[in-house]
């Protein structure tokens, strides 16, 4: 979550006399996160979330988010759907952006997560995969193989401002990769595609929420499952590895999905990609954050770390 567009109270109680949800109490930008303007709405009758839409989210891709949100919710999993409004819908438009008016959920997301804590999410995760069976609309993961080496020309040798030699290990890391992707043919899904654990609201052991479902696509299972375990099994520096957490995760996954054979023989190629995508994106949100925008910039050498983990071959000049 992030601020980019600011939204004034004027607008957002025009906005909000649309819904049967109150009146304006207040509102407060959430600075956490890199994608959307997202605010803290509380009214007379409760609170909620409001989401601004910004370029990365395409305004076409919205219904199939809305879609998948829906599907999840009437299975009883602890997800946000839009709220329609009087006239049941559910997509608006609030300063020149589409717009969505979200249900709140409580629960803290985790800094430091426990074991029991990342087996209940990695039970989460699949849970939710179980519930995607009968989900038919699809979509291309936007940020899939395909998109990373299009990502890396576009940053070009202004990630060697980041650190020397950036550019160097993540064009030898994707190429290495991609080829490895082209040649597998797995089984895809609906999968959530960034289920870090600010995406994953708990109290206590207990998921309450699991949201952010904003680069949610069509893709391998277990594709979803190394994004999970390459953003829980390190501190946030990439720097220190618990394996600990990361079996749990996998371990509460495969109570629904066991990993298979070549899942299990080719889990560290998966996790790599994983963390060449977000270094890829990191990076291009680091050189290319707005001056004035409420955000929390992510630190892409994080991520380049944890390739240098699952496969130290392919980092050979930054740390």
């Amino acid at each position: 979550m992030a601020v980019y567009t600011h939204v004034s109270a004027e607008a957002l109680a025009t906005f909000l006399a649309r819904y049967d949800v109150g009146e304006l109490v207040s509102a407060k930008g959430i600075a956490e996160g890199v994608e959307n303007s997202n605010y803290l709405v509380d009214t007379t009758q409760g609170r909620f979330i409001l989401t601004l839409y910004e370029k990365r989210v395409a305004a076409d891709d919205l219904p199939y988010f809305m879609a998948l949100l829906d599907h999840l919710d009437a299975k009883g999993l602890p997800v946000p759907p839009a709220i329609k409004d009087r006239n049941g819908v559910e997509i608006q438009e609030l300063e020149g952006r589409p717009a969505c008016l979200i249900k709140f959920l409580s629960g803290v997301s985790l800094s430091h997560p426990t074991v029991a804590q990342a087996r209940a999410a990695g039970d989460a995760l699949g849970e939710m995969h179980r519930a995607v069976v009968d989900f038919a609309p699809t979509r291309d993961n936007s940020m899939g193989f395909k998109t990373w080496q299009p990502l890396l020309d576009r940053c070009g040798r202004d990630l060697d401002q980041i650190a020397p030699g950036l550019y160097d290990d993540l064009a030898f890391a994707t190429e290495d990769v991609v080829s490895f992707w082209f040649d597998q043919d797995y089984e895809k899904t609906a999968i959530h595609a960034d289920l870090f654990p600010d995406n994953v609201l708990m109290l206590g052991d207990r998921v309450t929420g699991l949201i952010d479902f904003y680069f949610a696509c069509t893709d391998a299972r277990v594709y979803d499952v190394a994004v999970m375990h390459s953003a829980w099994s390190f501190d946030p520096s990439g720097s220190h590895y618990d394996p600990s957490i990361g079996d749990a995760l996998v371990a509460g996954y495969e109570r629904h999905f066991p990993l298979s054979p070549f899942e299990r023989a080719e889990f560290q190629k998966f996790a790599s990609g994983a963390c060449i995508r977000f270094a890829l994106s990191r990076a291009w949100d680091w050189l290319n954050t707005p001056a004035d925008a409420l955000v929390t910039r992510k630190d892409p050498l994080a991520y380049m770390r944890r390739l240098k983990h699952y496969d130290p071959a392919l980092v050979k000049r930054v740390a």
